[in-house]
């Protein structure tokens, strides 16, 4: 789950048609001259526990979809996989509708133990019972309820472990963990299947073995990384008009914000239409069924993230030792796109294999560096960051919800019969990841 300001009115909606210029050009002038944060450097008992957290609420969460959740709709309803895609719609669409929300109660947190732990206490709870739920569940609509139970609880632990590096990390180190936390959760999966494949007969321990995980880790952090008591903190009081208009804002007054939640969108619009039919290009370019091409589809999986891994170690890495963000993320749009392109013009097994990995080289430099990125341009951090890290997962939930439906149309265009056009489909997605860096461009407070 993905894992909620001002006072004023706000009126344009997210997603809203960002401007192509500002209507004050003093705006721009004070973001790109204002001075660095001074926030002081995190030490590594905080990286690390982040990157085990993140990595603890990965496997937990991210091995339903795997496996888990599979196998048990196998059991419940073995003749109709495709309730798998509604169930998982639903979890996303509940945590679109949700997490600016979350977002904003986490701001207006006043406890002792600080405003984000609270929320990673009571989600770690909620995920845990999800688990439960989806194990035992002796109907269809129960384990979507249980997914969504998961999407609430696991996402919002995330959300608050996000939450937290807005709140603390200095513009030095956004890079760097950044890199670190992408390759752990693009391990926590596979290590997530890993542990349960010799209990799949279990949906108990299928489901909490990795779930025991997350909870070890991210208690971990809650309890040895401090938190300043926020009690002292200003609080304002609003209403549910209040709540309301948070989840818009005018993105005139944050143009940078503007511009790198429009650049998320665009990339993961294209990576959505190039990954929702995967295994039925293959199939199709390869000339076999789609259940002979499962194994080289979980091949390409495994090396894809050794791939993922590097681009997001190194592109991490290297913004913060260049303390350059845009060139890295036009560097990873345009290898991207590149491996799209090679992907669509190939018929053989070797030059897909090729595309593919160049694909996951650019996803692993784009997504990494990004997350540091929006860390950078991110609006009110001391009061509102929640709220606007909810806001920023439009850009990813919106893309990831509609782009499937828009990619099966792009499919019939310009065929007939059971011809797809996968060309098509592939050349529209490397224009859109493309564009994702290009966008960035138009960032003037970060470089």
């Amino acid at each position: 789950m993905t894992t909620p300001n001002r006072d004023e009115p706000i009126v344009v909606p997210m997603p809203a048609t960002i401007p192509t210029t500002p209507a004050d050009p003093d705006i721009l002038v004070a973001e790109a001259t204002s001075p660095p944060d001074d926030l002081a450097p995190v030490n590594a008992r905080y990286i690390w526990f982040m990157v085990l957290a993140q990595f603890g609420v990965f496997m937990a969460f991210i091995t339903p979809i795997a496996i888990s959740l599979a196998v048990r709709l196998g059991e419940l309803a073995p003749d109709n996989q495709e309730y798998l895609g509604y169930i998982t719609g639903a979890g996303a669409l509940w945590v679109m509708l949700t997490a600016p929300f979350m977002g904003i109660w986490s701001d207006r947190t006043r406890t002792r133990i600080g405003r984000r732990r609270p929320f990673m206490i009571g989600g770690m709870v909620v995920g845990v019972i999800s688990l439960i739920v989806m194990a035992l569940a002796p109907s269809v609509l129960v384990l979507g309820a249980g997914w969504i139970l998961a999407q609430w609880g696991w996402g919002t632990v995330l959300g608050n472990l996000q939450n937290s590096t807005a709140d603390r990390l200095p513009e030095s180190q956004r890079g760097k963990v950044a890199g670190l936390t992408g390759f752990a959760t693009q391990v926590a999966p596979v290590i997530g299947v890993i542990a349960t494949i010799g209990v799949t007969g279990d949906a108990l321990l299928l489901f909490l073995i990795p779930g025991a995980v997350g909870v070890v880790l991210v208690t971990l952090f809650v309890t040895l990384v401090h938190e300043d008591d926020s009690r002292a903190l200003p609080l304002e009081r609003i209403g549910l008009a209040g709540v309301l208009r948070k989840y818009v804002y005018n993105p005139r007054t944050y143009p940078d914000f503007s511009w790198n939640w429009l650049g998320r969108f665009f990339f993961y619009f294209g990576l959505t239409l190039n990954t929702t039919f995967t295994a039925f290009f293959f199939a199709d370019r390869l000339g076999v069924s789609i259940t002979e091409v499962s194994g080289v589809i979980g091949t390409l999986g495994a090396v894809g993230i050794l791939a993922t891994t590097a681009g997001a170690l190194g592109g991490g890495f290297m913004s913060d030792r260049f303390r350059r963000r845009k060139i890295f993320l036009v560097a990873g749009g345009a290898i991207m796109a590149v491996g799209m392109v090679t992907m669509a013009l190939s018929s053989t097994l070797p030059f897909l294999f090729a595309g593919s990995l160049i694909v996951s080289l650019g996803i692993g430099l784009f997504a990494a560096v990004d997350q540091a990125l929006l860390l950078d341009v991110l609006p009110e951090k001391q009061t509102d960051a929640g709220r606007f890290m909810g806001i920023t997962g439009f850009a990813t939930s919106i893309p990831q919800a509609a782009a499937p439906f828009i990619a099966s149309g792009i499919l019939l265009i310009g065929v007939t019969g059971a011809a797809k056009n996968y060309s098509l489909l592939f050349f529209i997605a490397a224009a859109c990841v493309l564009l994702g860096g290009l966008v960035i461009l138009r960032i003037r407070s970060a470089r």
